[in-house]
């Protein structure tokens, strides 16, 4: 062991040992710009496994409500085959021998034997019940542990990716972080009201208008008002406004709607951009739309060149 280490000492160049260069202001500033990406893909996807946490929790709830309604028919079959059996035990039911013959009375043994058969029957309809009611109990039991399980997966897959953003935005804010990307001089250009006029007399203008008046609101992820905003929470709440629910998720959104030609934009429409459609705005008009742009950020007009557009969907008129 010793002579492996002092064989790779002697064959490290004198120097080598000293650490390696410190990243350069635009280094750090180009981990930033990615950082930011990181934290808008993880924020949508922490947006969509919420939306599918709400659906499966109202799949949980029913699967209870119909576990509960199987197991009280259950008992009360179960309450009925036992009180049939307890019945024909009493009775002594058909397993006793009807002799016919030596009854002193034929016709009050037959009246009998008649009653006797007929809780039979009954009581073999009521044991194909229960057995019947059983396996429905049984099934909507594996159905309910099934949902709660599901929902118990999304919750650890949503508090995952919500520590992992946090530990992000954290990185970002450091003094380290904001120096450099101020040094680099990528910090963007200051954000300012505009009161954009926007044409158009739908629901989709009325949205596109309402989100005008949310300027300057910060960008928080997963926020969805009405104090700050995530760019999906934005485009959801616009809507909302118009009486149209949008889920709070940019891969939903994106098929809540019809898709057009860049060529067909209009005031209202969304535009998403990158492939993975992890941000989402809201056009204006003239190559602007509003939107939520990231960490650090406010809502704010911008111009949707020079992005990597995804395409566009149509909410409304």
């Amino acid at each position: 062991m010793s002579l492996t280490v002092a064989a790779t000492l002697l064959a490290v160049p004198v120097g080598s040992a000293s650490a390696d260069p410190k990243p350069s202001l635009q280094d750090l500033a180009d981990q930033v710009e990615k950082m930011h990406t990181d934290i808008e893909t993880l924020a949508e996807q922490y947006n969509g496994q919420r939306e599918k946490l709400k659906t499966a929790r109202k799949a949980a709830e029913a699967a209870q409500k119909t576990l509960a309604t199987s197991e009280a028919d259950l008992a009360a079959k179960r309450a009925k085959a036992v009180a049939l059996a307890q019945n024909a035990y009493i009775t002594g039911g058909l397993s006793r021998a009807l002799t016919f013959t030596s009854a002193e009375d034929p016709e009050k043994f037959l009246d009998q034997a008649a009653t006797t058969y007929a809780l039979e029957q009954q009581q073999g309809e009521e044991v194909t019940q229960l057995l019947k009611a059983m396996d429905a109990a049984e099934r909507a039991r594996a159905g309910a542990k099934t949902r709660i399980e599901e929902v118990e997966k999304l919750v650890s897959d949503i508090d995952t990716k919500r520590d992992k953003i946090t530990k992000l935005v954290t990185k970002i804010e450091s003094n380290l972080f904001q120096r450099a990307l101020g040094e680099a001089g990528r910090p963007g250009t200051r954000a300012t009201r505009v009161n954009l006029p926007v044409p158009g007399d739908g629901k989709a203008a009325a949205a596109a208008r309402w989100a005008l008046t949310q300027q300057l609101k910060p960008y928080v992820w997963g926020a969805e008002g009405p104090s700050s905003y995530d760019c999906s929470g934005l485009v959801m709440a616009a809507y909302r406004q118009v009486g149209i629910a949008l889920p709070h998720y940019t891969g939903s959104q994106w098929t809540s709607g019809r898709h057009i030609d860049r060529s067909e934009l209009r005031a209202g429409d969304l535009v998403f951009f990158y492939n993975d459609l992890h941000h989402v705005g809201i056009y204006l008009g003239g190559g602007m739309m509003v939107h939520a742009p990231r960490t650090g950020d406010v809502v704010r007009i911008a111009a949707i060149e020079g992005r990597p557009y995804a395409g566009a969907v149509r909410i409304a008129d």
